[in-house]
């Protein structure tokens, strides 16, 4: 029998901890109709008796406290609200428990934002891990030795797992499920909980919002720049012209403070606004595509998909009510 730890962190959502608690019962509950025994023994595991969650509109009864789990096979990180280091700092006695749990032979996973608890034990140094997509920047700022792959649903890697935003959760609670239980049993729990098995990739709901938490003002006057002109050619000497910052400074400057290259942010303003259009206009494809600066189609078309994941009329299908099948 499988030991799931699910810890109820300070400041926890109670969703993500409810969440894969009621998962790993379902689990047992179908194995129980194919005459199977039992394979999860869950406990919600905290630093106190009670924790309020959601700002004290719930209250978790743990099962145990921390001090008390010697050792268990899985742990299942929540996601956390509110501050996120302020967040790291009210749960940082879990930290030393994860770690030794891990070399004992644990396995660890986190959901959605819960991958900032779970980098700040240094057990991700040099590994994937994603997140949840608006929290992107500040675990980039956080943990630049974290290979984070934002686009990503699932991360694994020797046996340290990690979700993407918000209910990817649930997906990467039933890949778990698959590898402990089996292909059928997963199967089945995802058409319990209606959760697409497949899904892979989290790009075609990321909304960019350009990062300007910093106080380097030629570089927030070179992002404004981009974006309210967008639609036109914009270089990379033109912006550094702009700033009075040499191409050299321009760029080293902008990355440090934004996380993207200059060219990347420049993409990522476009396409941002192609999707817009493409969700809510009436235009077609080349329409879109000329109003937000591109010439060449499939510069466009590559660009985008790289960006999002779909093609251009894959996400127009998808989001715009119009042309949805």
């Amino acid at each position: 029998m499988k030991h799931v730890s699910i810890l109820v962190l300070q400041g926890a959502k109670v969703n993500s901890v409810e969440g894969p608690n009621e998962a790993f019962n379902e689990v047992n509950s179908i194995l129980k109709v194919y005459k199977k025994p039992a394979l999860f023994k869950t406990e919600l595991v905290g630093l106190t008796n009670k924790v309020q969650l959601n700002d004290g509109s719930y209250t978790v009864n743990t099962s145990k406290l921390l001090k008390e789990v010697r050792k268990t096979d899985l742990i299942i990180i929540p996601a956390m609200q509110g501050n996120l280091k302020d967040a790291l700092q009210n749960n940082k006695e879990f930290i030393p428990w994860i770690v030794e749990q891990y070399n004992k032979g644990a396995e660890v996973a986190s959901l959605c934002v819960g991958a900032f608890l779970l980098a700040a034990t240094g057990l991700l140094k040099g590994k994937q891990c994603s997140t949840h997509w608006r929290a992107e920047n500040d675990f980039r700022k956080l943990f630049p030795d974290v290979n984070l792959v934002v686009d990503k649903v699932i991360t694994d890697e020797l046996g340290i797992y990690s979700s993407g935003g918000a209910y990817s959760s649930t997906n990467l609670i039933i890949y778990l499920v698959e590898k402990y239980a089996g292909r059928e049993v997963a199967v089945f729990c995802s058409k319990m909980f209606q959760v697409d098995i497949e899904r892979s990739c989290q790009s075609p709901f990321i909304m960019f919002n350009g990062q300007k938490n910093h106080e380097d003002e030629p570089i927030i006057k070179a992002q404004n720049f981009i974006e309210d002109n967008y639609q036109d050619k914009i270089t990379v000497n033109q912006l550094a012209a702009i700033c009075a910052l040499s191409r050299r400074n321009l760029e080293r400057r902008f990355k440090k403070a934004t996380t993207n290259t200059v060219i990347e942010y420049i993409q990522r303003v476009k396409i941002e606004a192609a999707k817009k259009n493409l969700e809510t206009g009436k235009k077609n494809i080349n329409e879109v595509m000329y109003e937000v600066g591109y010439n060449d189609t499939k510069a466009f078309r590559t660009t985008f998909k790289k960006i999002t994941g779909l093609s251009p009329i894959q996400y127009r299908n998808k989001y715009n009510r119009q042309f949805a099948a």
